[in-house]
């Protein structure tokens, strides 16, 4: 979010003082104001300071000509720039943090923050707290993987899921700034791990599962643990709230150093528990049992897997104090969270859906569903994004072919890694099952084959990239929504109330 410079209320803040704050001696730096702090070249501002990190193919003093152009008057790095003053630091991303809270105010010390972190549900479950704080008579804003929205009405897309230290702390303070009291903070792991939450205060950290997923990033699962883990401690969160729904959770919460809340769908030992599930193809239904009373949500949104995350957003928000019945009413109010279970209707007879469901682990809570409400035949578009773990490529299509009637698979995103060798793998792990499987790398196309023939009765779901409107192939970038292409499909297909011939 880069939505302009916010006035400061600690007064000015000058290269010099960032040197001091950072305890550096730093030679020829000079009582020049900064007006902001910020790690994209692209973005600078005239008074900026720049914050050039290093990544893995470039440096961000290999733009340094482009942060003068743009008018930044001072760097922050691991090396000296060849023009602007420098404050030469080791680390530069362990600084970003607490350099860009310090810069604004210490803002998460001004908010209740709420962090969600998790391999799934991470997005709904932000959601949730934010209607659930909004319903509570809260002034929230929120940050998730597909929205960034304040009590202004302003909202932005994300670049990625939680952002970076300098654009997240920049944000809070625009939510303190705009009067927002609270906030909702989707945490992925890489932000974890690459310090972007360092220096926020979290009132509530809630962890939601933990399965197979960007192992090409942490290597193992242990290593995957153990930055969620991390989060989980006294210094950086007041408290708690684990789903122990699975070994990782159960874990989590034997081992955390902070006040917990356990949360589960099947646990009757859990301090937060849902019974009486009711997931229908039109709503999710259950009752939660709370420390502090007994309350029946009703949801829009579908999936059991919805279950547990709004029993999570729940929980933390009793665990602050929050009233019960206000909270549920909140989280009931959510009708749709785009890309996950997402309907799309174009007077069809069938089921058309659009989800993120990217991982096995995300596939086995959400498939079983799909095939208990689809009487007719459920038909899978899937593939494997590139530049990911590999090793749960084939587990993609297994998982997809116990269930479904016809996988087919298609490009989602491939990266710089070869298409047909992404294809293949989500293939060859399908062909291991009973279901038809088919390969078509046109997304398009795969989708206009998926549509072909569907009656009432059946379902299709285009997943994987969910909410997302690009595919990389290589350095070209393509614009692709799966929600409208469905849609246009769908339209085209069976618009005039006729099927295409399978």
């Amino acid at each position: 979010m880069r939505s302009g410079h916010l006035p400061r209320t600690t007064g000015t803040v000058t290269v010099a003082d960032v040197a001091a704050f950072l305890g550096r001696d730093a030679p020829g730096v000079n009582d020049v104001a900064i007006r902001d702090v910020c790690d994209d070249s692209r973005t600078l501002r005239p008074g900026d300071l720049y914050l050039a990190l290093p990544g893995r193919s470039h440096h961000g003093l290999d733009f340094e000509r482009d942060a003068i152009e743009r008018g930044a008057v001072a760097v922050v790095s691991d090396r000296r720039a060849d023009h602007l003053p420098t404050v030469v630091v080791p680390h530069p991303r362990a600084v970003a943090g607490p350099l860009a809270s310090w810069f604004h105010g210490r803002p998460s010390s001004a908010l209740e923050v709420y962090g969600v972190t998790g391999t799934n549900g991470k997005t709904s479950t932000t959601h949730f707290l934010h209607a659930g704080l909004q319903s509570s008579g809260r002034a929230p804003g929120l940050v998730s993987g597909i929205a960034i929205s304040s009590t202004d009405g302003t909202a932005e897309r994300p670049v990625r899921t939680t952002p970076e230290a300098t654009v997240l702390h920049r944000t809070l303070a625009t939510f303190v700034h705009n009067g927002c009291d609270s906030a909702a903070v989707e945490v992925s792991s890489h932000a974890v791990a690459e310090h972007r939450v360092d220096a926020l205060d979290f009132a509530v950290l809630a962890f939601t599962n933990l399965g197979r997923d960007h192992l090409d990033y942490h290597g193992s699962m242990e290593n995957y643990f153990a930055v969620k883990a991390s989060l989980f401690d006294p210094e950086r969160t007041r408290f708690a709230v684990i789903g122990v729904d699975d070994e990782w959770g159960r874990r989590l919460a034997a081992e955390c150093a902070v006040d917990v809340a356990t949360v589960s769908t099947s646990d009757v030992a859990a301090d937060v528990l849902a019974t009486d599930i009711d997931c229908s193809a039109h709503r999710t239904a259950f009752r939660a049992h709370t420390p502090v009373g007994t309350v029946d949500l009703t949801l829009p949104v579908l999936g059991p897997h919805q279950v547990s995350n709004a029993l999570v957003a729940l929980a933390a928000l009793v665990a602050r104090g929050h009233d019960l019945d206000a909270a549920a009413h909140g989280i009931s109010s959510v009708h749709g969270i785009p890309g996950r279970l997402e309907p799309v209707a174009a007077g069809q007879s069938f089921t058309a859906l659009v989800d993120y469901m990217h991982n096995p682990s995300g596939q086995r809570s959400t498939v079983p569903y799909l095939r208990s409400i689809t009487p007719g035949r459920l038909v899978l578009v899937i593939g494997a994004t590139g530049g990911r773990d590999p090793g749960k490529r084939a587990d993609l299509g297994a998982v997809a072919g116990r269930w479904a009637d016809t996988v087919i698979v298609t490009d989602e995103s491939p990266q710089h890694d070869r298409a047909d060798l992404l294809r293949h793998d989500v293939a060859a792990g399908a062909r291991t099952t009973p279901a038809q499987v088919i390969e078509i790398p046109d997304r398009r196309a795969a989708i206009d084959r998926a549509v072909a023939g569907l009656t009432e009765g059946d379902t299709v779901v285009v997943a994987g990239r969910g909410s997302d409107h690009w595919q990389y192939f290589g350095s070209r970038r393509t614009y692709f929504d799966d929600a409208t292409e469905l849609y246009e499909s769908i339209t085209r297909t069976v618009g005039a109330g006729r099927s295409v011939p399978r």
